[in-house]
């Protein structure tokens, strides 16, 4: 099974033999492909019961737990890599979150979908109603996003809390795209981040 592109940038940007927590891991594909690939000592925080279990099932080190709550027992420094795909948007306090990924790991990967994707845009603009995609494959009502970020919304974000940015890819049509522009341009973003 292939990666989506933006867990695909991220796995061949951790480095080999470091200690990683993935935050809201889902199934376990990263940490799959990290342990194999990777040998990373990879660990998961994963909300769903029914996720967690699927993950332990396969041999991954994971635990049930709410990122919102939960990362505020992690101790400073524990891991190397901490990793927030596709989650950064469904957390109640997005800055706080962000905050206890660069305090728990030297290096944070944080990925989400842009909502000023020009299709979004577009969807918005001409049928006056919230898009469906297939990234985003549900109604308005039913998705677990609960703060709509954009590139530009993040940029600022990490700007006002002095966050080194280490790199940024942008990702459409399942594809990687150069930055220019990538606030329109970009379906997803993955950032990488220090203090």
């Amino acid at each position: 099974m292939a990666l989506r592109p933006d867990l695909a940038k991220i796995a061949e940007l951790v480095p080999e033999g470091t200690r990683v927590l993935d935050v809201g891991c889902g199934e376990g594909e990263l940490m799959e492909v990290l342990r194999r690939e990777r040998h990373v000592d990879v660990r998961g925080l994963e909300i769903d019961p029914e996720l967690v279990e699927r993950c332990v099932s396969r041999g991954l080190s994971v635990v049930q737990g709410d990122a919102d709550r939960d990362l505020a027992d992690y101790p400073d420094a524990s891991y190397d890599v901490a990793i927030l795909s596709q989650t950064l948007q469904t957390a109640e306090r997005p800055d706080y979150m962000l905050d206890q990924l660069l305090r728990i790991g030297q290096t944070a990967f944080v990925s989400f979908p842009n909502f000023a994707y020009w299709r979004m845009r577009f969807a918005l603009l001409f049928k006056g109603r919230m898009p469906v995609t297939r990234h985003l494959p549900v109604s308005w009502y039913e998705t677990q996003n609960i703060h709509h970020v954009t590139v530009d919304d993040f940029r600022q974000l990490i700007a006002d809390k002095g966050v080194t940015v280490e790199g940024s890819w942008f990702f459409a049509g399942g594809r990687e795209i150069g930055g220019g522009n990538a606030n329109w341009r970009a379906e997803h973003a993955v950032f990488q981040l220090s203090r």
